[in-house]
């Protein structure tokens, strides 16, 4: 549940969990913490914290800590999920500092609540746009939000690391937008390659969000079948908050799909699909887009999605890099992690990687050095960014085994 601290914008300094503190946040915390409790307990409380505080170190261009924005869902239909993406990002932000942050200075995170809404993530977007210390944004995951927010993504002129999955975000001539999960030019070749040689099925149905997203999705996942020999028996779109998916249902059970194939943007209209799915007797295969294994999906579908398979951005049993930082999000939060958290941990050690190797925070020089990013080994894979600003060319194939979510294989192909 979210609660009233985290449902407003705040600003983060993350805490290193190990190591040494270094003198700048170690200046920074007992005020930090101070403040915060002072909070909602009034004047005198704030005075206190003042008064305790002592007298600020000046702080010079060559200390003051390095701002990263970030936009995520506080609140509204996916702060589950936010939550999530929120955490990572602290991970991340909390080793960069216990290791002596970029280039002497402390890492620093602000994040705005999106509301889980296209007007929401684009007013987010332009509270943290209007800080001009601000070096570079944490956008969306979902491939809508970034798309509402390309407008002025474009005109800030400022590196943002997303995680929607539609390929047109990184081929619209936006400069400013890298991608941190595998767009879904990968996700349609995985999902269909394991369901027509692996598993051996040809007759599809395909059931897609009618947003950028699913729309894509669907594009894609078609012409990939074709390719195989497959046939898209019946093809369902659905609106986003869709209530009942009863006919979508009853479309499925009608055509004679031996599989489904599905985009769902919603991890809430993923569950109630798949509830309705199981209780009109609809025992198909099922190989999803990576909604399918999120944790909000596992816990708000249940059985009903026990034995479907999926793409996954994020699985901690692809690589070391995933089983590290899986167990140490394991013991700091005392949950498995979720594929939200991973994107945003990489998406901020990636954008400490670039200014460090730019020596810079110049928006132009950090781009060239996202750019140049070659072999990086994060959670989600090796980042080898091609010029359109996608760095990621594969993913992993895993199955729901009585809730868990169990690693089948990675597949990756060659960067553009």
């Amino acid at each position: 549940m979210t609660t009233p601290e985290s449902a407003m914008s705040r600003t983060l300094h993350a805490q290193p969990q190990s190591g040494m503190v270094s003198a700048a946040a170690a200046m920074f915390w007992p005020r930090a913490r101070c403040w915060r409790a002072a909070l909602g307990h009034g004047a005198a409380a704030l005075l206190a914290c003042a008064l305790l505080a002592g007298p600020e170190r000046a702080v010079t261009a060559d200390t003051a800590p390095i701002i990263i924005g970030m936009v995520t869902p506080l609140t509204g239909p996916a702060a589950e999920s936010g939550r999530y993406a929120e955490w990572g990002a602290e991970m991340a932000v909390s080793e960069v500092n216990a290791a002596g942050g970029v280039m002497g200075r402390m890492l620093k995170l602000v994040i705005e609540d999106d509301q889980t809404t296209n007007p929401g993530v684009v007013s987010a977007f332009n509270r943290l746009a209007n800080d001009p210390a601000i070096v570079a944004f944490l956008g969306s995951i979902r491939s809508t939000q970034v798309h509402a927010m390309d407008p002025d993504v474009r005109r800030v002129g400022k590196p943002v690391f997303f995680g929607g999955t539609d390929p047109n975000l990184t081929h619209a001539g936006d400069p400013w937008l890298f991608r941190c999960r595998p767009n879904d030019t990968y996700s349609a070749k995985v999902i269909a390659a394991f369901g027509v040689e692996t598993l051996g099925l040809k007759k599809w149905a395909l059931v897609t969000s009618t947003d950028a997203f699913g729309s894509s999705g669907a594009r894609l996942l078609s012409a990939e079948l074709q390719s195989l020999g497959a046939s898209v028996v019946t093809a369902q779109g659905y609106a986003n908050q869709t209530p009942d998916f009863t006919p979508v249902v009853l479309a499925v059970k009608g055509s004679g799909a031996d599989v489904i194939g599905s985009y769902f943007t919603f991890e809430q209209d993923l569950a109630i699909f798949a509830r309705q799915l199981r209780q009109l007797g609809v025992r198909s295969a099922w190989v999803g887009s990576p909604s399918i294994t999120d944790t909000a999906a596992l816990h708000l579908a249940g059985p009903a999605l026990f034995g479907t398979y999926g793409v996954a951005d994020f699985n901690a049993d692809s690589s070391p890099e995933a089983r590290r930082f899986a167990d140490a999000y394991q013991k700091l939060h005392k949950i498995p992690v979720d594929q939200f958290a991973a994107w945003t941990y990489d998406a901020i050690n990636l954008a400490a990687l670039a200014i460090g190797n730019a020596k810079s925070t110049d928006p132009q020089g950090m781009r060239a050095a996202i750019l140049a990013i070659r072999g990086y080994k994060g959670t989600e894979g090796v980042y080898d960014f091609d010029a359109n600003g996608d760095g990621l060319h594969g993913y992993n194939v895993v199955q729901n085994k009585n809730g868990k979510i169990e690693f089948v294989k990675r597949v990756d192909f060659p960067a553009p």
